[in-house]
């Protein structure tokens, strides 16, 4: 078993073991490992009735996540954001249909997208690195400004704009 040193933690109003479960299904080797639940004790701080969800456990291919009901002070921005890297026109939609659904996808561009829950993700060919640092600067521009047009990103698109 590996050690994860970091591990993220989402805070959510009341919805973190439906959103674990989400989560969960979206992503290949994934499962929920922990749920905890609110006491009686420090009641009078977190507000939480007692026997109700306070921290699921989860792992999504492999990274440990953590989802708190933490009640409606803090929500998610898009300042920060879940990188999905693809390999395939196939995965990239699969992740950007599965984790748009009930979302808001239209806003976005570049691969962005925000969920159910309010938290974004970008989905993106795992070869994007290379369109995008290319020894010949023209080729990253044209992937800048193919990329700039999309919502959902298209694999062949991107590059076929590195091509020329």
């Amino acid at each position: 078993m590996n050690f994860q040193r970091i591990t993220p933690c989402l805070w959510f109003d009341s919805q973190a073991r439906e959103a674990a479960e989400f989560y969960t299904s979206v992503f290949k080797n994934s499962k929920i490992t922990q749920v905890s639940h609110y006491g009686e004790a420090g009641q009078e701080v977190h507000g939480q009735k007692p026997g109700s969800v306070m921290l699921v456990a989860f792992e999504l291919d492999g990274h440990s996540f953590s989802a708190l009901n933490g009640g409606p002070v803090f929500q998610f921005t898009e300042a920060i954001s879940f990188q999905v890297n693809c390999e395939t026109q196939e995965e990239i939609d699969h992740y950007w249909d599965s984790l748009s659904a009930g979302g808001d996808a239209g806003a976005q561009q570049c691969g962005w997208l925000k969920d159910k829950y309010g938290a974004s993700w970008q989905i993106v060919p795992s070869i994007m690195g290379e369109l995008m640092t290319a020894a010949d600067p023209e080729q990253s521009n044209r992937v800048m400004a193919a990329m700039l047009g999309m919502k959902k990103l298209d694999l062949a698109a991107l590059k076929r704009a590195f091509a020329g």
